[in-house]
């Protein structure tokens, strides 16, 4: 067997690499990485920027798709329903990044998403949007995951949450691109299609990522030892024989928060228009200016998770979230503002918790899909939340309180993982999920 290649929380023969640190202002200060570290991190969150300023314009230019595209009030749940399913086709895509390696996977989702987020602009009808932005979600969707993989297995235990937190917290600030941008909307050539027609950008930086982004030392030395997966369909029968009960609860819970989250965060833009009267210009205010605060979350999270546990940290952020949510869905005043802020740094906090724990808690040749199954357990659920949206506002005639209803499921979260989750904070990838397991389903 081939000698193994250190990875980054290892000691390699020499001097250790030299660490660096910087203070970000707003999101604090950053954890000590090496220069590899740093360039790896740099580039997987410029990914990510430009797939949240998609995932932003849909929340809030929604007013304004709905209008020009003729979408009916009552046909609104089931649209933003099938564009979330859309995700769903992310673990037929993920599997790739175990076998052919995490590299060459993100090059092609950025791709795959960028493309399809600009076709969206010209779609002719609600039907030709929908199905770009389905497309598009599950490019995305890949994305995000081999990225919060790549990241995982590059940085020291010991300051894990905080680099996934780190992560979350600036690939989120493409939503206050999208705040930005949004408040010209009516300066914007063609409206919100202008805006959907920016998201071609990130093919310009296509080039420089295929010369530096280096693949995973983690997945190369299960390379050298003969552990990578000869086909996408061994780490999908691996994952759900070696660790059933892990993936259960991982799955559970993402699918929980993402019943009650989905429609509270893709309607707040049109509840503010609708419900307090704002612009488009006011909202953009808020999403940029508050957002910038809401989504420390996620850094705090990481960094309190690191050093008290991810356990108690997600329950605590998945008290607060739904509790909040229902705080912003009945306010007629200003209290709404320090609510959404406050709603928002704990939700980001809650889904920096799980984000780690589904890389962590699976092995190296399956990890990338592992992450996938979680995020879509996700999406599954946020697109029957918004399902389940519809129907309700067909019933109570209010989206305010179909989504005040729908946060029950969201309070379940907290318990799932308070009594049923590990405690990885510190812990070696290897230790917390031993490769052995996936050895015995290969």
């Amino acid at each position: 067997m081939s000698e193994a290649l250190p990875i980054a929380s290892e000691t390699a023969p020499g001097p250790s690499p030299e660490k660096h640190s910087f203070n970000l202002g707003l999101f604090g200060k950053t954890p000590p990485f090496t220069s590899r570290q740093w360039r790896i991190f740099l580039i997987v969150a410029t990914a990510g920027f430009f797939d949240n300023y998609d995932a932003a314009l849909l929340s809030l230019a929604l007013k304004q798709i709905q209008a020009g595209l003729k979408i009916a009030e009552a046909h609104l749940g089931g649209v933003l329903s099938l564009i979330k399913i859309g995700y769903v086709a992310a673990i037929a895509l993920t599997p790739f990044a175990d076998v052919f390696g995490r590299r060459r996977l993100l090059l092609y989702t950025i791709i795959g998403y960028t493309i399809f987020t600009g076709l969206s602009a010209i779609a002719p009808d609600e039907r030709a949007f929908v199905v770009c932005q389905m497309i598009a979600r599950a490019f995305a969707g890949a994305e995000a995951v081999v990225a919060l993989v790549i990241l995982t297995e590059e940085v020291d235990a010991a300051s894990r949450g905080w680099a996934v937190g780190l992560l979350q917290a600036l690939t989120s600030a493409g939503y206050g691109l999208a705040a930005l941008v949004f408040s010209l909307i009516n300066v914007i050539p063609f409206g919100w299609r202008g805006l959907y027609a920016l998201a071609l950008i990130p093919l310009a930086v296509i080039i420089p990522l295929r010369r530096t982004l280096p693949e995973s030392r983690r997945f190369e030395r299960e390379n050298l030892e003969g552990l990578r997966p000869s086909n996408v369909f061994q780490p999908l029968r691996a994952l759900f024989a070696a660790y059933p009960r892990r993936l259960a609860i991982v799955t559970g819970v993402s699918f929980l928060i993402a019943m009650g989250d989905a429609s509270p965060g893709l309607l707040f833009a049109k509840y503010l228009q609708e419900a307090h009267g704002w612009t488009p210009g006011s909202v953009s205010s808020l999403y940029f200016l508050g957002g910038g605060l809401g989504i420390l979350g996620a850094i705090v999270s990481g960094r309190v998770s690191d050093k008290f546990g991810r356990r108690r940290a997600g329950v605590l952020s998945l008290i607060a979230a739904p509790v909040l949510t229902v705080w912003i869905y009945s306010a007629r005043d200003w209290t709404v503002i320090p609510a959404w802020i406050l709603q928002l740094f704990f939700d980001s906090a809650s889904w920096t918790i799980v984000a780690a724990y589904s890389t962590e808690l699976f092995p190296t040749s399956y990890r990338s899909t592992a992450a996938s199954v979680r995020a879509v357990s996700a999406m599954i659920g946020g697109a029957l939340g918004l399902f389940l949206e519809g129907i309700l506002y067909t019933h109570v005639g209010s989206h305010w309180t179909a989504v005040r209803i729908l946060t029950v499921f969201w309070m379940m979260a907290p318990i799932v993982l308070g009594l049923t989750f590990p405690e990885t904070a510190g812990r070696e990838l290897e230790a917390i999920s031993p490769e052995e397991s996936a050895r015995t389903v290969s």
